[in-house]
C-alpha cells in the first residue's frame, strides 16, 4: 500500500459543543505520522472548520444558513489548519491546504490542475489538507458533505483506500443504538443496504450514512477499497492498515475491472451535465451489455439543453431515467442534425462514456 485517503468527518474532530478536540485531533496526526514513517503518503479530506468557526462567534442576530457557513468558515477554516500546522509539525512533516469547490471538478483541465497540486505535494512530502471552500461557496454548488469530495479525491488521485471516518463503527444491520445490531464487515459489489442504512444526519456535518454508502459504492466500483470506521476508537488507522481483517469496520469490497482515469472523472461528472440525450432500446441494451461499445448517432432519438463540443451531457432510456454520462464529441447543434443517421463518428466514444 503506497497512498490513502482519509476522510475525518466533523463528529470525529469536535466536541458536542462543538468546539474542536484537540485531544483527538492530535491523536490522529500521531496516527498519521506512524503510517508516513512507513512509506504510505497520506491525503486528508478534513471537516470541522464550519464547526470550529461556530464556537469562536457569538451570533446574537439571525442569519441565513448561507451567511453562517461563510463566517464560520472563514474563522474556522484558519483555526483548524493552524492546529494541524502545529501538530505536524512536532512530527517534522510539512502540511499544506487545499480548499476546492465543486465546479473545479466541472471540467477536465480544472480536475487536472487539481490533481497536479496535490501530486507535486505528495511528491515533496507534503500532506495535503483538503476542504471545501465554504467561504465561497453557495448552496447549488456544494458538495452533499466531504464524503462526496474525499470520493473525488481518492479517484483522482488513484489511492490504494478510502478511509471515512465517523462517529460509528460502520453500517449496522439494524438501529446502531441497538444491541442486537452488528456490524456489516464487507458489502459486495452486488450487494443491497438499502434495508440496514441510518437516513439521520450528523449534528455538526451535512451528510448522513445514506451518503457515506452512496459515495463508498460509487469509488469500489471504479475499482478502489472503501473503509468506513471509527474515528474516535484508539489507533483506527495504524489498525485498519495493520490489522485490516480483526479490526471493527465496513469494508466495501472493489469491482474486478478498475475503470481508467478519465472514466473516474466522468464518473462523478454528472452534476454538471450540459444538456442530455434519449437512446432508443436497442441502443441502451448496446451500451449496457457486456461488450465495449460508443453511442452511435444512429441509437439518439432526442437532444435536450445546449452544449459545446467535449461538454458532460447525461444519457437517458426512452423512460427518460439517467443511465449514464459522457462526453460529448459534437455541441448540440451538430447533434441534433446527425441523430438517427448510420455511418456517422460516435456521439460519446466508449472511451468517455461511464454506465451507472
Amino acid at each position: 500500500m503506497k497512498r490513502i485517503a482519509v476522510k475525518i468527518g466533523s463528529n470525529v474532530l469536535t466536541r458536542d459543543d462543538g468546539t474542536l478536540d484537540v485531544t483527538r485531533m492530535s491523536a490522529l496526526v500521531d496516527q498519521v505520522a506512524v503510517l508516513r514513517r512507513e512509506g504510505i503518503q497520506v491525503v486528508l479530506i478534513s471537516s470541522g472548520a464550519v464547526a470550529s468557526g461556530r464556537s469562536e462567534l457569538a451570533i446574537n442576530h439571525h442569519m441565513d444558513s448561507v451567511d453562517q457557513r461563510q463566517l464560520f468558515s472563514a474563522i474556522g477554516q484558519a483555526k483548524l489548519i493552524n492546529r494541524y500546522y502545529e501538530l505536524f509539525r512536532d512530527h517534522h512533516i510539512t502540511v499544506g491546504q487545499v480548499l476546492t469547490m465543486k465546479e473545479n471538478f466541472s471540467t477536465r483541465r480544472h480536475y487536472l490542475n487539481q490533481r497536479n497540486c496535490m501530486e507535486v505535494m505528495l511528491e515533496n512530502g507534503v500532506i495535503p489538507i483538503v476542504n471545501e471552500n465554504d467561504t465561497v461557496s453557495v448552496t447549488e454548488l456544494m458538495f452533499t458533505d466531504n464524503d462526496e469530495l474525499s470520493g473525488l479525491i481518492a479517484t483522482m488521485l488513484d489511492v490504494d483506500v478510502l478511509i471515512i471516518l465517523s462517529n460509528i463503527d460502520g453500517i449496522y444491520d439494524g438501529d446502531p443504538k441497538d444491541a442486537k445490531s452488528q456490524v456489516v464487515r464487507s458489502v459486495e459489489p452486488d450487494s443491497d443496504l438499502k434495508d440496514y442504512i441510518q437516513t439521520g444526519k450528523s449534528g455538526f456535518g451535512r451528510g448522513g450514512m445514506i451518503t457515506k454508502c452512496n459515495i463508498a459504492r460509487k469509488v469500489a466500483d471504479e475499482g478502489i477499497p472503501v473503509i468506513i470506521a471509527n474515528g474516535k476508537r484508539d489507533n483506527i488507522l495504524i489498525k485498519l492498515i495493520q490489522e485490516p481483517d480483526t479490526t471493527l469496520c465496513t469494508r466495501f469490497v472493489p469491482a474486478k475491472q478498475p475503470v481508467s482515469s478519465i472514466k473516474k472523472w466522468i464518473a462523478h461528472s454528472g452534476d454538471f451535465a450540459k444538456g442530455s440525450i434519449t437512446l432508443n432500446d436497442k441502443a441502451v441494451e448496446a451500451i449496457c451489455g457486456s461488450n465495449a461499445l460508443s453511442v452511435l448517432p444512429i441509437g439518439v432519438t432526442a437532444v435536450e439543453g445546449e452544449f459545446e463540443k467535449d461538454d458532460i451531457i447525461s444519457i437517458k432510456n426512452p423512460e427518460g431515467q439517467e443511465i449514464g454520462v459522457g462526453r460529448t464529441s459534437y455541441d448540440s447543434a451538430e447533434a441534433r442534425k446527425v441523430i438517427g443517421h448510420h455511418s456517422k463518428k460516435p456521439l460519446i466514444h466508449y472511451d468517455y462514456l461511464y454506465i451507472k
